[in-house]
């Protein structure tokens, strides 16, 4: 059976009751070609207005997600594959670090730089590497050219060579030193900020990612979804989204929220 054949279209989606959170992936979830559509960010502003706490869930840097939690109407914000979450609280920024973030990793990511600029001389760091405070960023798809997926997959093999943990974005090879995920900070923050009840959240929360290093948030909840693109990876994926929408990025997580908000 291939990955997807047991994902259902979105439209198949039901729900008893309004969801009380949706982790929204941002690169090719959210966006078009690296821009946050209208349609998706006015999704964003319905699904708030709704009562549903929106908490991206991402790769991008903290310089980002300080910008996201001032300036869109999400509840918090879990960056750079979840070494830590972010919020306001009032008007206070607040961040609570994953307890195995390690703030000493530089020089260990430098080292790991170089090895993979060494072994891959086209590889090159993200342009948003300046706003990161725990992880390394390699881009093999946002800015031209596009190295493609079999550069993205031989970079990863060098990370995890090297003992960082990685994982393959839409755009970005992401590593870091440390026993943390998206997932163990996202459940840590729905728990102990949102203040959703542990035995609730499979089936109260839904995440909408589209590409591998999303795969372990699709294995854990019941309620996950991806955009169309996620088909671009189906040797990459072993663990399915439930559900998959008709159409990719933005329009994808419109379709998602058209979905949400029929619920009465």
């Amino acid at each position: 059976m291939a990955v997807f054949d047991s994902s259902v279209p979105i439209s198949k989606l039901t729900l008893p009751t309004p969801p009380k959170a949706l982790l929204p992936d941002i690169d090719d979830t959210l966006t078009d070609n690296g821009k946050l559509t209208a349609g998706a960010y006015g999704a964003l502003w319905r699904l708030a207005d709704a009562g549903i706490a929106i908490v991206p869930i991402t790769g991008r840097p903290a310089g980002w997600c300080d910008l996201i939690v001032r300036q869109w109407p999400v509840a918090g914000v879990v960056g750079e594959n979840g070494a830590f979450a972010m919020y306001l609280d009032g008007e206070k920024r607040v961040i609570r670090y994953h307890p195995a973030a390690d703030h000493r990793a530089g020089t260990r990511l430098d080292n790991l730089q170089t090895l993979i600029q060494r072994e891959i001389p086209e590889a090159r760091i993200a342009s948003d590497q300046p706003f990161r405070l725990f992880d390394l960023a390699i881009d093999f798809a946002e800015d031209e050219p596009d190295l493609g997926l079999e550069t993205a997959q031989r970079i990863h093999e060098i990370c995890t060579r090297a003992g960082a943990a990685a994982r393959i974005s839409s755009i970005h090879v992401n590593a870091w030193y440390g026993d943390y995920t998206k997932l163990d900070m996202s459940l840590r923050f729905l728990t102990e900020t949102i203040g959703i009840p542990a035995k609730e959240i499979v089936e109260s929360v839904i995440f909408v990612g589209d590409s591998p290093n999303d795969e372990p948030m699709f294995a854990h909840f019941p309620l996950s979804v991806a955009v169309a693109g996620v088909r671009r990876y189906t040797e990459l994926i072993t663990q399915p989204p439930r559900y998959i929408t008709n159409a990719d990025g933005g329009a994808g997580f419109e379709e998602l929220t058209e979905r949400i908000l029929a619920v009465e």
